[in-house]
């Protein structure tokens, strides 16, 4: 029989790509993961791993196995779910993952109703950014994540599933009110810019933007709290493009709308191919009862017409 322990082993070592890795990740030694993976070698009787030097590597086989171990895991959690609540309301841990912008204006307040209506439902919140999440629900780290579907240099495969929530469009952020109207980014060619840090959604966003709109950004400063960006624009120096729902109406900026409009699709994701738990299922309809606020869109199916 596969031992589900050791298999998850081998499913982190697929995610994290070493042997250390996943030690330090398990609070093991790396000698105990090697000899665990080497026991789930016997137990299989197939070569999952082979050594190159001092480093090991999946083969074709160990790869196929850590790939279905995460649905084996997941299916386990599932029965197991199950046979404690035979029936009756969820119950259980399901790890959330969301962006900034979208823990305290979607996540917190599904949180809160669900814990009013399922008390033994444990949904543990995890700020996550796009570029983090979708390797957490890929690598088994994260249940449940709220991104966007936009991030094009991280796409969604077919090995997920996408349940779409709303969208919102990418603003102008700055200091003082200009004339009304959507503007142009290229009339901000000279402006000091404050980004996102390195290959998040917003940065290479914004960077893209600007080079389409025929300049490079001069980046003054780099944030991964909005909050702090915001509190930057707000001293007047600089501008950012953001997600309206980013930006909290406690500071004292001024939001312009993009002459030629960008929007991100917000969605809930999940990792396709597994029974889904109660617990998930319940977290799935909490986010689909978005909170009313001006920025969100709600989805609308256009392919439907």
């Amino acid at each position: 029989m596969l031992n589900p322990w050791r298999l998850r082993l081998l499913s982190r070592l697929d995610t994290l790509g070493t042997v250390r890795a996943v030690a330090q990740d398990a609070n093991l030694s790396a000698s105990s993961v090697s000899q665990q993976l080497a026991v789930l070698e016997a137990e299989t009787r197939t070569q999952l791993l082979e050594r190159t030097g001092r480093r090991v590597r999946l083969t074709p086989a160990g790869l196929m196995l850590a790939r279905r171990a995460r649905a084996i895991l997941d299916h386990m959690d599932t029965v197991e779910a199950e046979l404690r609540t035979l029936g009756e309301e969820p119950v259980g841990q399901v790890r959330l993952g969301a962006f900034q912008s979208a823990i305290h204006t979607m996540a917190v307040p599904a949180v809160t109703r669900l814990a009013g209506a399922y008390p033994h439902l444990e949904v543990e919140l995890l700020e996550l950014e796009p570029h983090e999440s979708i390797p957490a629900l890929r690598g088994g780290d994260a249940d449940v994540i709220i991104t966007t579907t936009d991030f094009v240099q991280l796409p969604l495969g077919p090995d997920l599933d996408i349940v779409p929530l709303a969208t919102d469009p990418i603003v102008l952020v700055t200091s003082s009110e200009g004339p009304r109207g959507p503007v142009s980014l290229s009339a901000f060619a000279d402006s000091p810019w404050a980004l996102d840090v390195p290959r998040s959604y917003m940065a290479n966003l914004t960077l893209r933007l600007c080079r389409e709109s025929g300049f490079e950004p001069r980046v003054v400063c780099r944030f991964s709290n909005y909050l702090m960006t915001l509190q930057h624009v707000e001293a007047g120096l600089s501008i950012a493009l953001l997600p309206e729902l980013a930006v909290d109406r406690r500071y004292r900026v001024s939001t312009r709308e993009l002459a030629s409009p960008v929007t991100r699709t917000i969605a809930a994701v999940v990792r396709r191919g597994t029974p889904l738990r109660a617990g998930v299922n319940v977290v799935l309809d909490a986010l689909r009862q978005p909170p009313d606020l001006p920025a969100l869109a709600p989805w609308v199916d256009e392919s439907a017409d």
